[in-house]
């Protein structure tokens, strides 16, 4: 049933919202008129109540109490009648600024920085997912000699990532001396780089047997057959990073912080949320990173909000899910998220996401340019 929200109507819905935000307490028609500058009579809101409801926006858990947003109405808030909040965005990014340590510490520590920063902020459970390995693409190979028998390759991606592997070389009658040796690897890198620079740790990992067979062909070419295992070694290691992440590179912060609202006093569901939490964050992970949600016209990363039972997981059905991705050099690469109750401080937490998530885009892309000029 469709429902024309005249302006009356909007300005009850909004105050009982607000009111409900502040308080966990069921609003009635006394509440708004003391504490809202509405310009109209008790009975004037209860009428405003009783269409309200009819339409599915509000409802009375009881028949003495007031009433409760529904997750249609919290729609209608959000997508509405709530106001954005001035400067706040510019306040948290300059916060970020000052207390993460992107030249000091890996990305994992920042990150996870970031999110006991948004936790503390919000008051809601903040998750920020690890940059995706599989979308980065090669930037630089480097094979360095350590000790006459051990060699390290170093893998450098456009992700703000270095992975490097150490391997022995095999062992024969004719070892080269370190200088010959040195020679090589830089030949080996010079050629590996020719072949395999800007390609997707994905496309890694699909390159068919013709491919790689030809690729060690032509190392055979330049003899340099003793290197084919080392090679080989490498491109199975990049083809195990483009495996569908794991739960592990989710930082998950302020539970505790949360499981205080009075939305979380039934034990049940406090269990089926931790155990979503902790046990199950595969599941959680495919709902807050989803990089095809946004256009394909490289804009802004769209914020998703899901209230209620718009979130297709039973456990958060209860809650609001609000997230968005971060982005290295405009490709998404990871996301950040909060889950509260409903009954949640939308302005706010709508802004620090997307703050949250506009510094971090920023660091990394930062960091893949100085990572790309020393190259």
């Amino acid at each position: 049933m469709s429902f024309d929200l005249n302006k009356r109507h909007q300005q009850i819905l909004w105050a009982t919202i607000r009111q409900y935000i502040a308080t966990a307490e069921p609003v009635g028609s006394k509440t708004l008129v003391d504490g809202y500058n509405l310009n109209v009579s008790p009975a004037t809101i209860r009428s405003g109540f009783a269409s309200l409801e009819k339409a599915g926006f509000l409802y009375q858990p009881h028949t003495s109490a007031g009433r409760i947003p529904s997750d249609s109405g919290y729609r209608v808030y959000v997508d509405q009648l709530m106001q954005p909040l001035p400067d706040i965005g510019g306040r948290v990014k300059d916060l970020f600024a000052e207390k993460l340590d992107w030249d000091g510490s890996s990305l994992e520590a920042v990150l996870r920085s970031a999110a006991e920063i948004l936790a503390t902020l919000s008051g809601y459970v903040t998750m920020i997912t690890l940059p995706q390995t599989r979308n980065a693409t090669i930037k630089h190979i480097q094979f360095v000699r350590l000790e006459s028998a051990q060699v390290m390759s170093i893998v450098v991606l456009d992700s703000y990532q270095t992975q490097s592997i150490l391997r022995e070389l095999p062992q024969g009658e004719d070892q080269p001396d370190e200088d010959l040796l040195d020679r090589e690897l830089q030949i080996l890198s010079n050629f590996l780089n020719s072949q395999l620079r800007g390609r997707s740790v994905l496309e890694i990992s699909t390159l068919d047997w013709s491919e790689l067979n030809s690729l060690q062909d032509q190392l055979r070419e330049h003899e340099f057959q003793h290197y084919v295992n080392l090679v080989s070694t490498l491109l199975a290691d990049l083809s195990r990073q483009s495996q569908p992440i794991n739960s592990s590179q989710i930082m998950i912060r302020g539970i505790a912080e949360v499981l205080r609202q009075p939305e979380f006093s039934q034990l049940q569901q406090v269990k089926t949320l931790l155990h979503l939490l902790e046990s199950e964050q595969d599941r959680l992970w495919q709902l807050i990173f989803n990089p095809h949600i946004n256009n394909l016209l490289d804009l802004q990363p769209q914020i998703t909000i899901r209230i209620g039972t718009e979130n297709p997981l039973e456990p958060v059905q209860t809650c609001t899910l609000i997230s968005t991705t971060y982005q290295q050099d405009s490709i998404p690469v990871g996301s950040v998220g909060l889950l509260g109750p409903k009954r949640m401080l939308y302005e706010n937490a709508i802004a620090l996401v997307q703050s949250a998530a506009d510094s971090i885009s920023a660091a990394i892309s930062q960091e893949s340019s100085t990572i790309n000029d020393d190259i």
